[in-house]
């Protein structure tokens, strides 16, 4: 009997072992089942065109239309691309700064010298891009996270509001501005909330919102032209291309819907949907090129489809969630590429027509927000560090670095760069023009630095950065 208290602790060591085991095996399920890269290259990819542009003129030129950066993305495809002067580039030094003494997830819009934003404490602002002085401000709710759209013909600025009184999601509404004086055009209420940057075509806004409703409302006067009910909840704004809408939800189904009645052209589910926890989610908004739509997701991986029929052209896995919205665009030497980050602190660059990693460049964190093409230079923030970096486009060799950011890097103008920084805003000139322009008892610049490299860390204390990670 004295051996009998050994059989309950034997049996207590080998059902402890038999635990281990099975963690250990169901990890290496795990770890298997991660879904792999695919590469369909075949299908349809439109490559790009070599533009040439005549140097005589028949004509008196006309007097060239405001410069205008309208929505999220630059172009109605989303696609972060800005074919920038020759010479704004680094180095760069500050012009203005303005800080906002508010959380700023999601860049500017601009048409010529007005400048909109909208803050995460739902405070739209105007400033002027040549000199950082505010022209009007407007509370339009209580938590918001997107970037304002310009419909400049009409005069109007629009915006999204996740929540009208608190700061959490729900109740908000969507906000009709005018780019003159703030004026309240008109607003519509949103009961899900809405983070979905939107985007104008003809007399038309449209969005997404936390409810899983994507919609076409009228720009003069916020009526319903359409609805369509997606799977899930919709986070990013929608992509603009040859007629059609795109974009993705929380169900982890991308979609393709005619932009002029609602109409769905393709819906496709992700592979990668029953991988880990969270996962299979599509926070970012697509950018459109080549006739493909790139999307990243939670599951890891960076997507392509074919645009016309959602055909998966490829999918490729990174070590982290892609919450970071891609960036396309067609630099020197390299070829047709799509640039995002990841969770993994990897910034990468994929060839756009078959996925494979051209190069991928360590952040040295986590990267949340998108990436942004300015010339030939590719400029992203790292939300761990609250620093922003510029890249080579072609080699991926560090050429900027900034000792500010957080989400989505830059926007720009033919004048300058602006970046946007954890809670401010500045301004950023080529360094070289300043040196042409500067007499030789120039040398003491009162407010002006070169932006310069940082070692400095500062922690996140956003309680919501888990939740818009951005598109």
């Amino acid at each position: 009997m004295r051996f009998l208290p050994r059989r309950p602790l034997w049996r207590a060591v080998l059902g402890l072992a038999v635990v281990v085991l099975g963690v250990v095996v169901a990890g290496a399920v795990i770890v298997l089942s991660r879904p792999k890269n695919i590469s369909h290259p075949n299908v349809q990819f439109t490559a790009p065109q070599t533009t040439t542009t005549s140097t005589t003129t028949k004509h008196r030129a006309r007097k060239p239309p405001a410069f205008s950066w309208p929505w999220y993305g630059y172009s109605a495809a989303r696609t972060r691309d800005f074919a920038a002067p020759a010479d704004l580039h680094p180095p760069l030094h500050t012009g203005w700064a303005y800080h906002s003494g508010a959380l700023l997830e999601f860049p500017p819009s601009i048409h010529g010298d007005q400048m909109f934003f909208l803050d995460d404490s739902g405070v739209a602002r105007e400033i002027n891009t040549q000199t950082g002085k505010v022209g009007w401000t407007r509370q339009v709710g209580r938590l918001a996270a997107a970037t304002p759209a310009i419909d400049a013909k009409a005069g109007t600025v629009l915006m999204p509001v996740l929540s009208d009184h608190t700061s959490t999601p729900g109740n908000g509404r969507f906000v009709a501005l005018s780019m003159a004086t703030g004026r309240v055009k008109w607003s519509r209420p949103l009961r899900a909330g809405s983070e979905s940057s939107a985007i104008v075509h003809g007399r038309t806004v449209y969005f997404g919102d936390g409810g899983g409703t994507l919609y076409a409302l009228n720009v003069a006067n916020g009526h319903v032209r359409w609805t369509y009910k997606a799977s899930g909840a919709i986070k990013g704004g929608p992509a603009l291309w040859h007629g059609d809408l795109f974009f993705g939800d929380y169900s982890g189904r991308a979609y393709a819907i005619r932009a002029s009645d609602g109409h769905q052209v393709w819906a496709v589910s992700t592979e990668g949907a029953h991988f880990g926890f969270g996962s299979g989610q599509f926070y970012t908004t697509p950018a459109v090129a080549y006739g493909r739509v790139y999307m990243g997701n939670t599951d890891g991986r960076m997507y392509s489809f074919g645009a016309r029929t959602g055909a998966l052209a490829w999918a490729t896995t990174t070590g982290g969630y892609v919450y970071s919205s891609a960036a396309v665009a067609d630099p020197k030497r390299l070829g047709p590429t799509v640039y995002a980050g990841s969770y993994d602190g990897y910034f990468y660059a994929f060839n756009a027509r078959s996925g494979h990693v051209r190069w991928r460049h360590w952040a040295g964190g986590k990267i949340s927000g998108s990436a942004t093409v300015i010339g030939n230079d590719v400029y992203y923030s790292d939300l761990a560090t609250h620093t922003s970096t510029g890249l080579n486009a072609t080699t991926g060799s560090r050429v900027f670095t900034f000792n500010d950011g957080a989400f989505t890097p830059v926007v720009a103008d033919e004048q300058a760069i602006y970046l946007i920084g954890h809670g401010s805003i500045y301004q950023l000139l080529p360094t070289h023009r300043k040196h042409h322009k500067a007499s030789a008892k120039s040398k003491h610049r009162t407010g002006h630095h070169k932006a310069r490299h940082t070692s400095r860390r500062t922690t996140h204390h956003h309680a919501a950065h888990h939740r818009k990670k951005h598109s």
